[in-house]
């Protein structure tokens, strides 16, 4: 055995026992392989037989969501001071009361006065239908942050099923990788039992072993936290089938214009929605120039020296006067607030515009990527079925076989990976589109 490669073999008893190895390892590879893409369609098979689409996942993603609830009743507050703000008047009616007398500290001549009056505050011109304008404004914009908030439930359950995808798919490679290297193990330990091969090979296969199990122990644990993860989002266990979607998905229903999607986006639809409610409500603090005049009826009881008694009834009628102290303050905070409701459309539309921009060049970078690691893929598994000749003629390391097949399965795992990032990445461009509003 030469000093510089402790790997080499060059006895030809010993290649004959190697050939029988490699042959055995060779069919090991492709049983791998196979095993791998059996794997894989069980799952997928699996994911389907819960007969749930991405769009029904999302559906009961936002039917268990928290923010839901608290949207839902907000909306509902909104809609009923929307209604409310329909009143005849302005406010509640306000009543009043007054005794006067002389007796305690006055000329105690008898004289007695009973005053009441009943008065109601009147809308100003125009004021009534500004109140109904604002508060509808504002149901709206509920609404729109309740798509805003169904928006966000889809990529939280699009992430989510993506991870599980990719956690399955690195469980199914690191259990067949483990159990191949397991069984390369048990062969190698023969040969050093019977003094075919050397206990540094053994060696090189247990740290094979053990690094295959670590990674076993990893997928297994990202399998259950995406697991997990998704099922508390459901509210079920359900994974929703994400590879179904492709070009053709994609062409059909995804086919808009950047400015089209700039516009449809939930985002951009509350921003806009905000500034139409700061407007109504800065044409409100314009009808609002003065304090609410109040009209109302009083009735006076009242006796006076050596007279019966004597009752009155009036109409009464209270109308405050302007006041730049109460005008100015009202209408320069209405139009404060809506220059930030179109500064935040502004900065809004900024920031769904470079996200679009972000998306589609992702979409396209993930389809390159995906082509390239499956020409990577065979390549690499190429190579491996390469180094396994090589080796079987005395001309390839042990260590360098185990590099090979490492790099392989590497490989795959990449091309699985950018094969669950292309489908993401044309789902990411049909929520941009609106697909599961």
């Amino acid at each position: 055995m030469h000093n510089r490669d402790i790997y080499y073999l060059s006895s030809r008893s010993i290649s004959k026992k190697i050939s029988q190895y490699v042959e055995r390892q060779y069919i090991y590879y492709i049983f791998f392989i196979l095993t791998f893409i059996l794997f894989s369609s069980v799952l997928l098979s699996e994911a389907k037989a819960e007969n749930i689409t991405f769009a029904q996942a999302v559906e009961a993603a936002w039917a268990t969501d928290p923010s839901r609830t608290e949207l839902n009743t907000n909306y509902r507050s909104a809609a009923a001071r929307a209604e409310a703000a329909g009143s005849w008047f302005a406010g509640g009616p306000t009543v009043s009361g007054q005794y006067f007398d002389d007796h305690a500290i006055g000329s105690n001549e008898g004289y007695t006065t009973y005053q009441g009056a009943v008065s109601v505050p009147l809308w100003l011109p125009g004021q009534g239908s500004a109140t109904v304008g604002v508060a509808r404004a504002e149901a709206l914009t509920i609404q729109e942050r309740q798509h805003v908030a169904r928006m966000a439930v889809a990529m939280r359950v699009l992430d989510t099923s993506a991870s599980i995808i990719i956690a399955q798919r690195r469980l199914a490679i690191a259990r067949i990788q483990k159990e191949a290297l397991e069984k390369i193990h048990a062969s190698v330990s023969r040969g050093v039992h019977t003094g075919e091969m050397t206990l540094a090979d053994r060696q090189i296969v247990s740290s094979e072993v053990a690094n295959a199990a670590s990674e076993y122990s990893l997928a297994e644990e990202q399998v259950e936290t995406a697991t997990s993860a998704l099922r508390i989002l459901l509210g079920r266990p359900a994974v929703p089938d994400i590879l179904s979607y492709d070009n053709v998905a994609l062409a059909r229903d995804g086919h808009a214009s950047a400015e089209a999607l700039e516009d449809k986006d939930p985002r951009v639809r509350a921003a806009r929605q905000a500034v139409h409610t700061a407007e109504a409500g800065l044409h409100l603090a314009k009808t609002s120039f003065m304090p609410n005049p109040e009209i109302g009826v009083a009735a006076i009881h009242e006796k006076q020296y050596g007279s019966p008694w004597d009752d009155r009834v009036g109409v009464t009628v209270s109308i405050p006067l302007p006041s730049d102290v109460r005008d100015v303050p009202m209408e320069a905070d209405a139009r404060n607030k809506l220059a930030a409701a179109v500064s935040q459309e502004q900065q809004a539309r900024r920031n769904v515009r470079q996200e679009l921009a972000q998306v589609f060049s992702h979409l396209t970078a993930t389809k390159d990527m995906f082509r390239n690691s499956v020409l990577s893929a065979e390549s690499m598994n190429s190579r491996a079925n390469e180094m396994s000749r090589s080796w079987k003629a005395g001309e390839t390391s042990l260590v360098e076989l185990l590099r090979a097949r490492s790099a392989a399965s590497n490989a795959l795992q990449l091309r699985n990976q950018t094969e669950v990032a292309w489908h993401v990445a044309i789902i990411r461009t049909l929520i941009a589109a609106g697909e599961f509003q």
